[in-house]
């Protein structure tokens, strides 16, 4: 059976004279957390509006669970659970009654779904306190809990940590890791807080004006950003044998294309150049590299504007 569960092809969405998405293509596959990154404006709500059947393509294709028939998607799409922009509800219901309306509406049968849903996420004890009365996170926490309602297979969440504050993010971080680890929940998850995606996601899609701009896992991210040496050398395995034996580290990495990153003697980037000269090893490169989480994503996805992490 293919692990893919949605895939895009040439996907475009066009309104009027603007592009919102130019031939988008796309893998999501089953039991990862992905982090879809972009600023205000890129297309991320308009790929997750796609995907969940809230809009229509222009052109191109977009396969659910292998299955691109119009019908075959509807029936593809009560697999998924999802919250797209904000979440749609009754103000002056209870939690459990927004929950009692949706469970209805969709035909779920045991009630009491409601009541495990709403405690995964930290509601379970708002009693008759009406939704006009909770706290913008207290309304995420519920969108989240309606998108959870029929256990889904696959969960899209578009800025679900949107006015949390520190303690409710770390809770719905561990709530999307728990759903991951403990059902194999593949998830899809648009936030402009990087560090958070950055600490949840294993995988990430970077989207600049419509386009998809790269794929990266969160291993090749992390090694990316990390900050190094890195050493340009005609001799890098003599080079090697200087930093293990002159400089006591193994603390680096040879890349195919031969350059060395040093992860050690960050501050004292002289005592590298001068022990690579004593060994005669012709250095035609020697600089401090590795970007900042949120340098990285910038640099990716348009330059300065509403990507940023938490002390932005």
């Amino acid at each position: 059976m293919s692990s893919i569960i949605l895939e895009a092809h040439s996907l475009t969405k066009k309104y009027r004279h603007t592009v919102a998405l130019e031939h988008i293509d796309l893998q999501i596959e089953k039991g990862k957390i992905y982090g879809f990154i972009g600023q205000n404006g890129a297309g991320k709500t308009t790929f997750l509006r796609l995907a969940t059947g809230l809009a229509f393509p222009t052109s191109g294709s977009l396969s659910l669970w292998g299955k691109t028939d119009t019908k075959e998607l509807q029936e593809q799409r009560k697999r998924i659970g999802c919250m797209i922009e904000t979440p749609a509800l009754f103000p002056t219901m209870t939690a459990y009654q927004n929950m009692e309306v949706q469970r209805i509406q969709r035909g779920i049968p045991d009630k009491a779904v409601i009541e495990k849903t709403l405690n995964m996420v930290g509601l379970k004890d708002t009693g008759k306190k009406s939704v006009r009365n909770f706290s913008l996170g207290m309304r995420q926490r519920l969108g989240i809990a309606i998108a959870l309602l029929n256990t889904p297979e696959f969960l899209i969440l578009d800025e679900p940590i949107n006015g949390l504050d520190p303690a409710g993010i770390v809770d719905v971080r561990n709530l999307l890791k728990s759903l991951n680890n403990e059902y194999g929940m593949t998830i899809l998850v648009s936030s402009h807080i990087l560090e958070e995606l950055y600490q949840t996601a294993s995988e990430f899609i970077l989207i600049d004006k419509g386009k998809i701009v790269e794929e990266i896992s969160a291993y090749e991210l992390n090694e990316r950003c990390k900050r190094h040496i890195a050493i340009k050398t005609t001799s890098p395995q003599k080079a090697l044998l200087v930093l293990e034996e002159k400089l006591h580290t193994e603390n680096f990495k040879l890349l195919p294309d031969g350059i060395i990153h040093l992860y050690d003697y960050l501050d004292d980037m002289e005592k590298v150049a001068a022990a690579l000269s004593d060994a005669r090893i012709l250095v035609t490169g020697l600089s401090i590299s590795g970007d900042t989480l949120e340098d990285y994503f910038l640099s990716k996805t348009g330059g300065t504007g509403n990507v940023k992490s938490p002390k932005s």
